[in-house]
């Protein structure tokens, strides 16, 4: 009986910890434009970032992760999907900025998580109970970073496929359009010869 409230609590408190802890979001960047996220952090919180393009252009965006300083702590020019973790050095408000004013008329659909590390407990004790109830946290901890991290890859394989399937409708239907326009001119050629040649028979029989 203990074991299955272990069981249900362990459940429980990742559950909780996957809704409060992770965040994802699906914005559009328009053009010219940049949007920017901000969190509030205590120092040594394990933070990361998980991003994918899913539409327009090239498929590729500015990012850049500032710390409460101004310090750059990340950037990338021209990305299409990343994966970038860390830890905070300092505390304060750590900003992350999507910027699309590379692109001249091309808004970009960005799919992204934010995800935040637990405080570091500066409260810890000594005493074997303890030890065993961080050591269960810790585990607890673990199982949450794991189901994040498939949930992660999931998105990720949406988004991909969502992309594959964008690129083959958009495929199809150029080789339609292509193919109505050749039979248009195969069309036109036809009734042209027709015209020209019973012209030319009849300009025959007058002679």
């Amino acid at each position: 009986m203990d074991c299955l409230y272990r069981s249900l609590l362990i459940y429980s408190v990742v559950i909780i910890s996957l809704l409060n802890r992770a965040n994802g979001y699906t914005i559009t960047v328009d053009a010219h434009a940049e949007e920017c996220f901000y969190e509030n952090v205590e120092a040594d919180t394990k933070m990361g970032l998980t991003f994918e393009i899913a539409e327009g252009g090239f498929l590729d965006i500015d990012i850049t992760i500032t710390g409460p300083d101004g310090a750059v702590i990340h950037k990338g020019e021209r990305e299409s999907s990343g994966i970038y973790t860390f830890s905070a050095p300092t505390s304060g408000r750590y900003t992350y900025c999507f910027s699309n004013k590379m692109s001249t008329m091309t808004p970009k659909v960005v799919m992204f998580n934010l995800e935040i590390g637990e405080a570091p407990n500066k409260n810890a004790g000594e005493n074997d109970e303890e030890a065993n109830h961080n050591n269960l946290e810790n585990m607890i901890k673990e199982l949450g970073a794991t189901l994040k991290t498939v949930k992660n890859e999931q998105e990720y394989m949406q988004v991909r496929d969502r992309i594959h399937r964008a690129i083959n409708e958009s495929t199809n239907s150029r080789v339609v359009m292509w193919s109505i326009f050749e039979a248009s001119v195969l069309l036109v050629m036809t009734l042209g010869q027709v015209y020209y040649l019973k012209r030319f028979f009849e300009v025959q029989r007058v002679v």
